[in-house]
Order: C-alpha cells, then structure tokens, then sequence
C-alpha cells in the first residue's frame, strides 16, 4: 500500500524525473516572463504595441511550420528533437541582452518560436511514447502541476528582480535563464529512450495516410481548442471585467492568480482520474464545458452585485473556470494519446497544436468584445460557443477513431509479410 507521501508523488522514478526537470524549465521560463514587459520596453526600447505585433507575427509564422516540425521530430526521434529544442531555446536567450530595435525583435522571436514549437513537438510525442495507460495520464497530470510550482518560483524571482528597480540586472535575466534552460536540456538528453527514438522512417510512415488526412482528429483538435480558451477568460477577460465592470478591489487579481495556481497543483491529478481512455476523456471535456458556462453565469451577474458580494462571486468564477482549465488538460491528454498514430506521434502532435490553434486564436478579441460590450448577452453566446464545441468534440473523437481503425485494418494488406 502506497504511503501517504507516496501519493502526492509521481507515479514511477521516471515521472519525477519529468516532473523535476518540468519545474526547473518553468523556473527559467517563469523568471524571464515575469520581467519580459520591462526588459521589451526599458532594454530592447519597444513600445507595448511593438511587443504585441511580434508576438502575433512569430505566432502566425510558427503555427504553418506545426506539422512539418512534428514530422522532423518523428524523423529524428522525439527525445533528440527535444534535447535539441532546449539547447537551441537556452542559446537563443544569450543573446537577447544585446537585441534592439523592432526589426531584430521580430527576427529574434520567431526564431525563438520555431525552436520552442520544435522542442515542444518532441516533448509531446516523447511523453506519450514513454508512458502507457492509466500511468501515462496520471504523470502528465504531476508534470503538469509541477509547472504550475516552477511557475510560482520563477515569477518570485522574477518579481525579485523588478523590485529593485536596476535596468542592468533586468538585462541579466535573460542570461540567468539561459543557465537554467542549459541545465534542462542537459537534464532531458540523459531521459532514457523510447522506442521512437531511433531516427527512421518505416514503411508504414511512407504508405499510410499523415496526421492532416485525419479530418477527425484535426476536428476534434478546433474543439478543443476551443474549451482551451478557458484561459483567455482566466487572464483576459475576467481581469477586465473586474477592473471595468464591478466594484471589486483591483488587488483581488492577486488572490485569483494564486488561487488558481494553488488548485491547479493540488487538484489537477485528481481531474485527470478515468480520463485514459476515448470514453473517459470524453467526459472530462463534459465537465470542463460545464464548469466554463458555469463560470459565466457566476461573473455575468457581478456587474449589478456590491461590495463582498461581488468579490466573493468573482472569486467562485475563478475558481469554476480553474475547474474547467483542469478536466480540459485531462481531456485534451487523454483524446491526444488515444487518437493519435503511434508511429506518427510526433506529426499528430504538429497536427493538435494546428487544430487546437483553429480553435483557439480568435478567442482573446471576441471573448472580450462580446463580454465587455454586450454584458449579459455576451456572456450567454460565450457560454454557447463553449457548449457547441463540447457537443462537437464527440463526433470528430468517433471519426478520429474510425479513421486509425480503417488505417490499421488494412496495414496488413499493404505491408509486405
């Protein structure tokens, strides 16, 4: 019988070694993030308009090279891809300290993008390679929520390193988290092999149909992209809301952000319980679609409350739609791992990052429109298009799953014997 330790830790030796080596990534990530506005503004002599406009390009550039990233990953084997992915990242952070201008911003995060959506392609493909079933979702459930720690850490030194107001330790930043990100691809280039590791294409990857055939998959991914955007109203839209439309204190932002990042490490491994099959993650989803409607209807009424009654109403609308971010991490693992060609990880994973981006890129501008501009009205359309995708998800996971099935019935025909 497992100790009472033992079942706040990952599953398996090798899911803590994940798990570590998510929280040290995070630490590096969430130390630059946290003082990036300032770094593009005071070091690299940006406006905020200027920062935005890169970041939308690098996204637009990035998002056609999904698929082609992924099938490289595949090609060369995921935990090279990966290791690799880390190095380049941590490499290209040496040099932000002497960036300037707009031009050599640009240039300098779409790069910067590519390798990440490198890295990220053979991270996934890596990940579900490596485990199997139940264990598979459980310990991207521990990676996950150690994250959300790495996270926390990172933007506690990062907010260290704001506090002291000196613009020539801000330029060092950059420098600290190319040290931590070294470290991590060092730490990811000693995880042991999966059996996709080894670079080749096999005859089946050469006469099977890619992951873009699989109109099913590419389907269900826009709609999961879609019940994703529980986090443009996480950190977009219900901030707003507070600060224009109710009478909450603004410091309140505060106690959401770390409410959230507090359930999303102590609860998202029990939201990710059953989710291991088609069928289970089908229902995460559900329960992810209801918590996110559920949460509109909570904020939507705000407008009208006062005082505590206001504040402890956006609270409970954080924290519904921290339920909703939970079961849809545990659908979209669940969904992702079942439906995807085993030999063709890395691909599907470029695939599910296209889908999802479908599903999920519009969401920041017209979520804010419809919920600042329309109120209530707004709000019920939001919570609408979040109930037809759940509606929608079911149909393409089916069509997903008749798809591989039809593909691997007639492998034996086509290979030879």
């Amino acid at each position: 019988m497992p100790s009472l330790v033992d079942r706040f830790l990952p599953p398996t030796p090798l899911a803590r070694k994940l798990s570590a080596q998510s929280i040290l990534f995070a630490v590096g990530e969430g130390f630059f993030l946290t003082g990036s506005a300032v770094f593009f503004t005071h070091i690299v002599g940006l406006s905020a308009a200027q920062v935005g406009l890169g970041l939308t390009v690098a996204g637009v550039v990035t998002f056609f090279f999904a698929v082609p990233l992924g099938r490289l990953a595949d090609r060369v084997g995921p935990q090279r891809m990966w290791a690799a992915g880390a190095l380049a990242e941590a490499v290209l952070y040496l040099a932000w300290p002497w960036i300037s201008g707009f031009a050599s911003y640009v240039a300098m995060m779409i790069v910067l993008q590519l390798v990440s959506g490198a890295g990220g392609a053979g991270r996934g493909a890596y990940t579900l390679g490596i485990f199997s079933g139940e264990e598979r979702i459980r310990s991207l459930a521990f990676m996950r929520s150690a994250l959300n720690i790495g996270f926390t850490f990172g933007a506690l030194l990062g907010g260290l390193a704001l506090a002291t107001n000196s613009d020539s330790l801000i330029r060092m930043v950059p420098l600290a988290t190319a040290a931590i990100l070294g470290l991590n691809a060092a730490l990811i280039s000693r995880l042991p092999r999966t059996s996709h590791d080894e670079p080749k294409v096999t005859p089946k990857q050469v006469i099977t149909p890619g992951a873009l055939r699989n109109k099913g998959f590419l389907a269900l991914n826009v709609c999961d992209g879609v019940l994703s955007t529980n986090q443009v109203l996480l950190n977009v839209v219900i901030p707003l809301w507070l600060v224009q439309e109710t009478d909450a204190p603004r410091v309140l932002l505060a106690w959401l952000f770390g409410t959230n990042t507090v359930l999303a490490v102590l609860l998202q491994v029990s939201a990710s319980r059953g989710a291991e099959s088609v069928p289970g993650a089908l229902r995460a989803a559900r329960i992810s679609a209801a918590f996110f409607v559920l949460s509109c209807l909570i904020v939507l009424v705000t407008h009208d409350t006062i005082g505590w009654v206001t504040i402890a109403l956006v609270w409970l609308g954080h924290v519904t739609v921290t339920g909703a971010e939970l079961f849809q991490s545990a659908g979209h693992w669940g969904l992702v791992a079942e439906l995807s060609d085993p030999d063709r990880r890395g691909e599907y994973q470029g695939a599910a990052r296209l889908g999802g981006t479908v599903g999920q890129v519009w969401a920041p501008a017209a979520y804010t429109f419809l919920a600042i501009n329309w109120g209530t009205p707004g709000w019920l359309l939001i919570g609408g298009i979040v109930v037809v995708a759940a509606i929608g998800i079911h149909p393409a996971a089916r069509a997903a799953e008749r798809f591989l099935q039809a593909d691997h019935s007639g492998e034996a025909t086509r290979l030879p014997a």
